[in-house]
């Protein structure tokens, strides 16, 4: 191993990592106190106990529309023996919420009061004391407590203290985060026009979503420039943080083994560091440090890594520091649709989509990557796989952390299968139409979405598998994988599949014959998927052998993928659909017509939300937005298909 490369020599695992913290940041001494008027409290925490000042109500009101009265001078009223009272002497007319008059404790509702001639009124009934009225202080007694310390204030509480004549707090300051973003590959994407991103450069995002993070933890953040990677300059700012008025530093990028990751050093020539490297994944690389009593966090690159690393490590500590609890997602029982494997050692937080199939709660994994932002944007939910298991069985429950409301996931649509634009159409209508209602798909090819409807985790599965001996689609893989399972085929849409390329169509690709030249790299698709079926039985009728094409064994699991990875370079040609070829500007070679139709389990054919989903499809306004992608053809858009 090269000299200059970093080792993590002070890895520990998340629960050696968090009580390293909170020993040598206890965080409970470090935060001052500020005054802030009553409203504009919420969300900050009490840094002493309030006491109400003024009782609430501070007088005796009446609680319904009638007359106040004496009790004792209605006692023996009845119906045979009804009593009459003078307004004015013996009773006076008042509505809900005015001052009870002096020599009154009780109030008789309106609809019990007949209002006899010369200024009289007649009772059939005695009123007890304290009828009807709000007392004095019922609500709030002055110089009673009302919130403690450390108390956390709600939109609720702000009634209660200006009720009790409580209209300014004092609330702890909220703790300061400096934020320093490091690489020389990162851009400033303000002031940047949209697609004027270089090659080669990334545009800084998560110092952000980390200033976002403290926001919500209670703090506040003051974001550095964008530093390039030099071990002098990180230094420099480093320094001048610590100096600062920041409370906890928070670096980005740097903090892994590479030759150019200098945050360790840099840390280590100002402080010491306490932790590099946490047994877990994402988040591995995260480093904990120290320069003089201030933590510093070297958080890193990958920003589903970052933000693991700030809700395990920073949050705990900010919460600490303002003395109140940490977020408790609520868990839930789930069962994975597959099997999931997982390294020993580590412990993985695995993203999940999840949805209620049947009596059961259902998870598909998201992608893995540490890289991959939106597996945290699109999950429901967050798997924690111990880092003493190797992973997690088919169907076996397990506990997941919800990030959305238990009654979302319920509504959820589960689509799994291939994937199709169009699905992100009807997901964004199903939405719009129907705020309760989400429609959640996974791409896993058109044969995993047969699977998973055999195995009765998904309630529909896009797919477009072509019979190689007759040239139909789909039912004749339905008749031989899904013999004993009652399903419907509805026709989503036929859509032109081709070859994607480069603008101008720079290789001169002319057909699936050019894929096996020794200057083109192909992108292919995932085995199962109906787009490698088609793409092998036209290799089959050509007498290509697969082994022969550049790339034929890295594959991607969306047509949107297999377009940008051409757009990126990274290949030459793919097989995909014309609609993501136009998406990006990218050139297109037609090579068939083909059918893509979704299965939908019979049992929940008939339920609420599926009739919605299929009003949606057959609706007018959907197949325009589909048409307007281009490459699709609608006319038989929402049909039955049926079989013998």
């Amino acid at each position: 191993m090269p000299a200059d490369r970093n080792v993590y020599l002070k890895m520990k695992t998340l629960p050696e990592a968090r009580q390293t913290i909170f020993t040598h940041f206890p965080g409970l001494d470090g935060v001052s106190s500020e005054t802030v008027a009553t409203p504009d409290a919420v969300g900050r925490v009490l840094s002493e106990p309030v006491f109400a000042i003024v009782c609430s109500p501070n007088f005796h009101s009446a609680a319904m529309d009638g007359i106040a009265v004496k009790a004792e001078k209605t006692f023996g009223a009845g119906e045979t023996r009804p009593k009459t009272l003078e307004i004015g002497k013996d009773a006076f007319f008042l509505n809900t919420g005015n001052v009870l008059p002096e020599t009154t404790d009780a109030v008789i509702m309106i609809e019990h009061v007949q209002i006899l001639e010369g200024n009289r009124v007649k009772i059939e009934a005695p009123a007890f004391p304290w009828q009807y009225v709000r007392k004095m202080g019922e609500d709030i007694v002055a110089t009673e407590l009302l919130f403690p310390q450390n108390h956390v204030v709600t939109p609720y509480c702000v009634g209660a203290l200006l009720s009790g004549g409580v209209f300014s707090l004092a609330v702890k300051q909220k703790p300061k985060v400096a934020i320093i973003p490091t690489g020389n590959e990162l851009v400033d994407w303000q002031g940047m026009p949209p697609g004027a991103l270089k090659p080669g450069r990334v545009l800084e995002t998560n110092s952000f979503v980390l200033g976002g993070l403290v926001d919500a933890a209670g703090g506040s953040y003051a974001r550095h420039g964008i530093l390039p990677d030099d071990p002098e300059a990180l230094t420099a700012a480093l320094r001048q943080a610590a100096q600062g008025d920041a409370q906890i530093i928070l670096t980005v990028g740097g903090s892994s083994a590479g030759a150019e990751d200098y945050t360790r050093a840099a840390i280590a020539s100002l402080g010491e560091v306490l932790v590099h490297g946490v047994t877990m994944m994402p988040g591995k690389p995260v480093i904990v440090g120290k320069i003089g009593t201030k933590p510093i966090f070297g958080m890193p690159g990958y920003p589903v890594s970052t933000i693991v690393a700030f809700e395990q490590l920073v949050r705990p500590l900010l919460c600490r520091m303002l003395g109140k609890p940490d977020i408790e997602r609520r868990t839930i029982p789930v069962e994975p649709t597959r099997k999931i494997p997982s390294k020993l050692g580590i412990e993985e937080f695995l993203r999940v989509k999840l949805g209620k199939v049947g009596d059961r709660i259902v998870a598909t994994p998201l992608p893995r990557g540490a890289g991959t932002i939106t597996s945290l944007t699109q999950a429901d939910g967050i798997i924690r796989i111990p880092n003493h298991v190797e992973g997690l069985n088919e169907h076996e429950p397990v506990m997941a952390e919800l990030l959305r409301p238990l009654s979302a996931i319920e509504n959820n649509i589960v689509v799994v299968g291939s994937h199709d634009n169009t699905l992100d159409v009807l997901a964004d209508m199903i939405r719009a139409r129907h705020s309760h209602l989400t429609l959640s798909s996974s791409h896993v090819g058109s044969m995993g979405g047969l699977l998973a409807i055999r195995r009765g985790v998904c309630h529909m599965a896009g797919t477009h598998l072509l019979d190689t001996q007759d040239g139909t689609y789909n039912i004749s893989y339905i008749k031989r994988y899904l013999p004993d399972t009652p399903v419907r085929l509805v026709h989503l849409v036929f859509r032109d599949q081709g070859l994607i390329v480069l603008p101008g169509n720079p290789k001169a690709i002319r057909g699936i014959q050019d894929l096996c030249r020794k200057d083109i790299r192909f992108i292919n698709r995932q085995a199962g998927s109906g787009t490698r079926i088609l793409l092998d039985y036209r290799l089959a009728q050509l007498d290509i052998d697969p082994s022969t094409i550049s790339g034929y064994d890295t594959d991607e699991f969306t047509h949107m993928s297999v377009a940008a990875a051409v757009l990126s370079g990274a290949a030459d040609v793919g097989l995909g659909i014309y609609a993501a070829a136009r998406a990006l500007n990218l050139d297109f070679i037609p090579v068939v017509t083909e059918q893509y139709d979704l299965i939908i389990a019979e049992n929940y054919f008939e339920s609420e939300n599926i009739r919605v989903f299929l009003e949606i499809v057959r609706s007018r306004a959907f197949k325009e937005r589909v048409q307007a992608l281009g490459g699709y053809r609608t006319e038989k858009t929402g049909e039955i298909i049926q079989w013998a």
